[in-house]
């Protein structure tokens, strides 16, 4: 059973959100308090976090940059705002999705699932993959990227792209065809949210993020892996 840490400080919300995951199988750790949010998530490792960004005491994207700096938790924002901009600086933190309110509790569940299902190790018989003469390894069937030696969390999102990216090396994969590969239902979002995760991803694995060599932009077509497939 996977669990979710609900932070949302609207009682009724939090308790009808707290309801629906339940139903579905969840089991669901809930608080109102930003801090507590951050303690709790190191200390009781949920599977997820769904977190509203309007919280009382500390800021919903605080909360979010302090998770992200010690763990790649999948993390389902919640917020009042719906601007591209404010969607685009939640997905920069580091988030997996985020949804707008008002929203149905019933599609939040089945954007937890989706989340969580990108997230699951899978039983694939692939072998584990090289490129770059050994400069980055991917693992599928453990869900292991390793960059100059380095084993590198990323989030469910950014594993989607860079694994993506690498099924063909040198492919050039637009942002649309990017967007649908690593997400697990109907997502009716901006293609460019696709460049807030790429900015993260280089952040981790590129030794130069504004001269990155494992995941290249092409002007006017997207990403593309930058390094060939060893052997």
């Amino acid at each position: 059973m996977a669990t979710v840490l609900l932070v949302e400080d609207e009682r009724k919300l939090r308790d009808l959100v707290r309801t629906y995951l339940e139903r579905a199988g969840f089991a669901v750790l809930t608080t109102d308090s930003g801090a507590e949010a951050i303690s709790v998530a190191g200390t009781a490792a949920p599977d997820l976090i769904v977190l509203d960004l309007g919280l009382p005491d500390v800021p919903g994207e605080t909360v979010a940059r302090e998770v992200r700096a010690s763990s790649s938790t999948p993390i389902v924002m919640l917020t009042a705002k719906s601007e591209e901009q404010d969607r685009i600086a939640g997905l920069e933190l580091g988030a997996d999705d985020y949804v707008t309110k008002p929203f149905s509790p019933r599609e939040l569940v089945l954007r937890v699932q989706a989340v969580l299902r990108r997230n699951a190790p899978q039983e694939i018989d692939h072998e584990v993959t090289s490129f770059g003469e050994g400069l980055l390894v991917i693992d599928e069937a453990k869900r292991i990227c390793t960059v100059r030696g380095e084993q590198i969390g990323l989030t469910p999102t950014e594993w989607g792209i860079l694994v993506a990216l690498a099924t063909v090396p040198g492919r050039v994969y637009s942002r649309f065809e990017l967007i649908n590969r690593v997400r697990g239902y109907d997502f009716e979002g901006y293609e460019r949210t696709i460049d807030s995760h790429v900015k993260n991803l280089r952040r981790k694995i590129e030794e130069d993020p504004a001269n990155p060599a494992i995941v290249q932009t092409v002007l006017g077509g997207g990403y593309r892996l930058g390094l060939s497939r060893d052997g």
